[in-house]
């Protein structure tokens, strides 16, 4: 099963939860590539067969800079019969708590992706969420290898 992480990181949190993601899939025997979204464009998504795509939520936009023109190339693509998940870091200081994730999965759906498992979404500091970083994406690989 071909897996690719794509994730945008201003500070570099995203990228340590991809990180942390790409170790719990290959804890359950899947391999991936993990990519920063200024190395892709959304096409190479269709020689995938599982994603999962990470941003932050920043205002007033929402969803990180560098992963806009990402997530509006998405708007025209055709995934059907691919599966994924969303993730990100958030601050429930803000009123838009990972809004980026949501929206994120929300596109994704719209593109025909097949929503694996719920949204993760990180509060505050990512390092002290790796525990369960590592169990999300171990719960994602057992739904992936399932079907």
């Amino acid at each position: 099963m071909k897996t690719i992480i794509v994730f945008g990181s201003f500070v570099g949190n995203t990228e340590t939860m991809a990180g942390y993601i790409r170790e719990g899939l290959r804890q359950e025997g899947i391999e991936c590539e993990m990519r920063d979204v200024m190395d892709v464009n959304a096409e190479l998504l269709n020689d995938f067969d599982l994603l999962i795509l990470g941003s932050p939520t920043y205002e007033p936009k929402m969803i990180q800079e560098d992963m806009l023109p990402f997530y509006d190339q998405l708007a025209s693509m055709k995934l059907s019969g691919r599966r994924g998940a969303a993730f990100g870091p958030g601050d429930s200081a803000w009123p838009d708590f990972c809004t980026a994730v949501e929206m994120l999965e929300e596109r994704m759906r719209e593109c025909g992706i097949e929503m694996l498992i719920e949204s993760h979404m990180v509060d505050g500091i990512v390092e002290e969420h790796e525990d369960e970083t590592l169990d999300w994406a171990r719960r994602l690989a057992r739904a992936a290898l399932k079907g």
